[in-house]
């Protein structure tokens, strides 16, 4: 253990939990250590006791971590300093290295490795404030300077580790991360082509679900007509993987290790045309999955060891992202499977109302397909569509099923399920779009609507979609207090509502649907629901 009274150490952070907790570890391993809230209070605690190694944040109020280190740097430029943050940029890295910052650590830094880069710096400082005993002034700012190129490197190795946690981060579906990670092989591990091969128990041959190629198109073409294997790796997907590659693919997933061919020389029986190789096995919950492939040509740098483990940290984010996916649909099946069950329960009470919501979101799909909807909104649309009467799960029964004429009361009661349903959806914490459209699907175009009297624009599009597909399955449906209506009458109060009730545009469409038959087919509850269904899947 270091011998206490030998170094000084200053933490420099506005966050006291930091200072606390680093204040407390580096006194048990025998150093001593002062704390500072900012970089006018280290300042002050410089100019009055001797330092000999400084951490120091950089969001920091008064003075921030790169002022200080400017400061230190004129003032005492034997005196190493550290940076970290929570947030780190290029231009901040520049500034550092102006500074002569030595370490520069990404938050949460964990105490073994402070510990480590401390004791890192004291060896450098000792050797440092040696040459500049000891040599001419050049060789010292040789040493400055071979020091701020190794930090520049490492900087730069942070920054494509951040950048492939970031692209990952916000991946929405399986097939995009399986097409992010070759494109991202390519690009940071300059190959000239990379393949995801699907390779499990459940598959007898390796087959690439995504490729990319590294080269200009014509390039590509010219060496897929050659035979170089180019098609394999970037054209037909269907297209068969060499026998020997396969073996290949095979070997790396049963042994689960990634693979590195720097110079290829035959002796695996890798094709010809590649210079270099990588294979990175993909585990999704400790069991292979598939395995991502790099290549590069004759005419280009072989691979080193920085870019195998480029290769595995993406393909361990990758299927990070997948397991995320698969974890975040699954609650969203369970959690709205909850929810198409409280309609359920809700139509069940009523046996004029069932499958409404059905018929209702089946009508409004047509619509928003007819209207040019996209598939992110025409997903929403489903997903409103069911659950826009859920707020009547909070009216009771006696005015929900009363046969006869509402009072204004129960009408007012009734009033409530719009905001009911909307704030049953806010609880869940996502979804704003649908909340929005749920509350708005009794709103009107000519604001006379309720609740919130919106008119026009203000009202989401989808919204005024749901409202004419609630509005015609209501009237063409038998109800608790009175018979359907003849769908010429339907029809009739549908044209009539165009710029007082509904939106025209919105009633254009589904005037033209209907005259091509599209709703006939779906009137039977049966149809409404097998639509639903096929569309969610």
């Amino acid at each position: 253990m270091h011998q206490a009274g030998q170094e000084t150490i200053l933490f420099v952070d506005d966050e006291e939990s930091i200072l606390d907790v680093a204040s407390e570890y580096f006194k048990r391993r025998g150093y001593q250590v002062v704390t500072a809230c900012n970089g006018l209070a280290a300042v002050n605690i410089l100019e009055k006791q001797t330092v000999d190694c400084c951490f120091t944040d950089i969001n920091m109020p008064g003075m921030d971590g790169l002022a200080l280190a400017e400061h230190i740097h004129k003032s005492d430029n034997t005196l190493p300093v550290i940076i970290m943050t929570g947030y780190p940029s290029l231009d901040n890295t520049i500034q550092t290295l102006k500074n002569g910052v030595v370490d520069f650590l990404v938050k949460p830094v964990n105490l073994s490795q402070m510990e480590l880069c401390v004791r890192r710096v004291f060896s450098q400082r000792r050797l440092f404030v040696e040459n500049l005993l000891l040599k001419e002034e050049v060789e010292s700012k040789e040493r400055l300077e071979k020091l701020n190129r190794e930090l520049t490197v490492k900087v730069e190795e942070m920054h494509i580790l951040n950048r492939i946690l970031s692209d990952f981060s916000v991946i929405s579906s399986s097939r995009e991360v399986f097409k992010r990670l070759v494109d991202m092989a390519v690009e940071i591990t300059r190959s000239d082509r990379a393949c995801f091969f699907i390779v499990n128990d459940s598959v007898t041959k390796p087959f690439f679900t995504a490729a990319v190629c590294g080269k200009p198109p014509s390039v590509a073409a010219e060496a897929a007509e050659s035979g170089t294997g180019y098609d394999r790796a970037v054209g037909d997907p269907n297209a068969p993987v060499q026998p020997d590659l396969s073996k290949l693919i095979r070997e790396v997933a049963d042994d689960e290790i990634p693979l590195l061919v720097s110079d290829n020389n035959g002796s695996r029986n890798i094709p010809q045309d590649l210079r270099s190789l990588m294979m990175v096995p993909l585990k999704i919950r400790q069991t292979v999955f598939g395995v991502l492939m790099a290549a590069l040509e004759n005419d280009t740098a072989a691979y080193t060891e920085k870019d195998l483990y480029y290769l595995s940290f993406m393909a361990q984010n990758a299927a990070n992202a997948i397991e995320n996916l698969a974890l975040y649909e699954n609650i969203y099946e369970n959690l709205f499977a909850t929810l198409y069950a409280f309609v359920n329960a809700i139509e069940a009470r009523d046996r004029y109302t069932q499958q409404h919501s059905s018929r209702v979101t089946a009508f409004s799909i047509e619509i928003g397909k007819a209207m040019g909807c996209t598939l992110e909104e025409l997903d929403t649309l489903k997903f409103a569509g069911h659950l826009h009467d859920i707020g009547k799960i909070g009216i009771r029964d006696d005015i929900l099923l009363k046969p006869g004429r509402l009072t204004d009361e129960e009408f007012a009661k009734i009033k409530e399920h719009p905001v009911i349903g909307a704030n049953i959806v806010e609880q869940l914490g996502f979804w704003e779009r649908e909340r929005q459209i749920i509350r708005c699907h009794h709103e009107r175009y000519d604001g006379k609507g309720y609740p919130d009297g919106l008119c026009k624009d203000e009202i989401p599009i989808l919204g005024r979609i749901l409202t004419v597909a609630d509005v015609y399955d209501a009237v063409s449906s038998d109800r608790a207090y009175r018979k359907r209506m003849e769908e010429g009458q339907v029809l009739e109060i549908i044209k009539q509502g165009a710029g007082t009730q509904f939106d025209p545009e919105v009633v254009d469409v589904f005037l033209k649907l209907h005259r091509e038959g599209k709703f006939s087919k779906l009137m039977s509850s049966g149809s409404a629901t097998h639509l639903f269904t096929h569309l969610r899947n």
